[in-house]
């Protein structure tokens, strides 16, 4: 193998959620930060909660809600 080409490995890097949980892992960095973890995802609590990142959530509710109200044209054929 190559010498320093293969970055720092941390046997106890610690993953931080927005939850609050801590977990300790192994990694290539000493610290992580992540915004959905097993305690607090929606598929593993049960909870129905969308997390909306950017107004995702919103643009496609009004995408559904339009495509609900709108008639598709009908094209008549002319003939000539």
């Amino acid at each position: 193998m190559k010498p320093d080409i293969h970055p720092t490995y941390y046997d106890k890097a610690v993953v931080r959620c927005a939850c609050g949980k801590t977990y300790t892992i192994g990694a290539t960095k000493p610290e992580i930060h992540v915004e959905i973890c097993g305690n607090c995802h929606p598929f593993y609590t049960g909870e129905e909660k969308l997390i909306d990142t950017a107004g995702r959530v919103e643009k496609f509710k009004k995408r559904q809600t339009r495509a609900a109200t709108h008639k598709p044209k009908t094209k008549t054929r002319q003939r000539k």
